[in-house]
This record gives C-alpha cells, structure tokens and sequence, in this order.
C-alpha cells in the first residue's frame, strides 16, 4: 500500500512545528510525494495562524518540482455544541478543511457532548476531513459519526501520529474506525501530521495497521492526487479543476 497525498501538515505558521513550506516542498518531492498539503492551526489555537496567512496561501505555487500543494487549515471544533472557527471570507482562499477537537479550544468532553459537537460541525458543510477522531479525549459513538460523514461526504481522517507520539491511547480507537468505515461502506484519508517535513508522507504505522486488519485501499481518498482531487471537486472546490491537468500524468503513470 503506497499513500502518495499528505492530507496533512504544518509550517512555522503554527509556533510548535518547525519547517517552512519550502522545506516541505523539497522533501515531498525527495519521497516521491505527488501531493501534501499545508493546514496550519485556525486563530483561535494559542499558536494558530493569523487569518491573514490563510488569504495570502494564493501567492504559494501550486506546483515545484512538480509536487502540487494544497491550501488547507486545521480548524477548531468550537464549544460547547460544534462548528468551526473559519471566517466565512476565509473559504474562498481554503481548498479545504480538517475539523479537530484540541484541548485549548473544547475541553475534554463525554461522548454524548463530543458526538454532537462533531456530527453538527460535520452537517455545517464547512469541513471534508474530521482530524485524529481516534483522540481518546473525545470519546466518540463512532457509528454515528461514520454515518453522518457518509450522509455529508466527509471522511474521517486516520492519523499516523495517533499510533506513535501524539493523542496516545489512540491505537485501537483508529484500528476500530478503519474496521467500521470498511463495514459501514465510507472512506478516511490518510495524514502525517507532520510538524516537521521530515515527516511528510510517513504513514507507516496506519498502513501497518490497515494492512493487519485488510482495509481496502480503495477506500483511502488521498492514495493518489487524482483521487483526491475529485474528492474535493465533489465538495466544488475549484481547485479540483485548476489541477485536474497536472494530476493527469498520475492516471497515466497508474495505467
């Protein structure tokens, strides 16, 4: 199993990690990466971008050394019943969204509270991908969740950092998801996390994992930069067509 997108990845725009997108341009490109994408903290994280950064990610190239990037954000489950702290200005710079419990922003939280704040956020229309659901913080009824995702188009993210150093008691809460989605009929992406670009692509530990337990592949939305960009362009994002031609070359390459 090979994931060539990195739904998921952060820059010294949010104060704890530590590359430029620079940095990682170079070392996608280094592992073969067809895409990442860059989804720094929204405001409302202690160390979260300005929104300023989010409106001038359209001066980034789309593509260098012909690895494309993505203009994502992490936003921030609001408490105490959902949404995202995105500025409604803020989307037509966005090409998507990842929708995360973090601790400073939503207290832990019982999973009837964590439940609904996730599905409400999930009905906004606002996000495409829910970050590390797997947060043991944040008990989740993970069949409602899925269907909810599903009913929206939204898939929930498996988190490579989850199995290894963040969120830990994480491990089996993502195994359990993989085997629901694959059961319930829905999709995840796949994401680094990365808060350096050395990490960019490295999902070892969720292919690992979704090998053990048989997870098909075809259900990973970011195998592929194709595959991914029809994603978003069943979500309308216009970037689905502004690189739907350099994405080709990796239709051929599979074929």
């Amino acid at each position: 199993m090979r994931i060539l997108t990195d739904t998921h990845a952060h820059t010294v725009a949010s104060d704890h990690a530590f590359s430029t997108v620079h940095d990682y341009f170079q070392i996608a490109r280094d592992k073969g990466l067809q895409l990442f994408s860059i989804t720094d903290h929204a405001p409302t994280m202690p160390d979260g971008a300005h929104y300023w950064h989010f409106g001038n990610m359209k001066v980034i190239p789309r593509v260098v050394g012909n690895v494309g990037m993505l203009r994502g954000i992490e936003a921030n489950i609001l408490e105490p019943e959902g949404g995202l702290d995105i500025l409604d200005k803020m989307h037509p710079f966005l090409d998507f969204a990842i929708a995360s419990f973090h601790e400073p922003v939503f207290a832990p939280a019982d999973k009837a509270t964590s439940t609904r704040a996730v599905i409400n956020t999930i009905k906004t229309g606002e996000c495409q991908i829910v970050g590390h659901p797997g947060n043991p913080n944040y008990p989740l009824d993970y069949e409602e969740v899925i269907r909810a995702a599903r009913d929206n188009n939204v898939v929930l993210e498996i988190n490579n950092s989850s199995f290894s150093h963040s969120r830990l008691g994480s491990e089996s809460n993502c195994v359990h998801i993989m085997e629901l989605i694959d059961r319930l009929d829905w999709k995840v992406a796949f994401g680094s996390d990365s808060h350096i670009a050395y990490s960019v692509g490295d999902f070892e530990h969720a292919i690992s994992h979704a090998e053990r337990i048989g997870f098909p592949e075809a259900r990973i939305v970011n195998a592929t930069a194709p595959r991914f960009l029809r994603f978003l362009g069943e979500h309308d994002k216009p970037v689905a067509q502004e690189m739907a031609e350099w994405a080709s070359q990796f239709e051929m390459e599979a074929e």
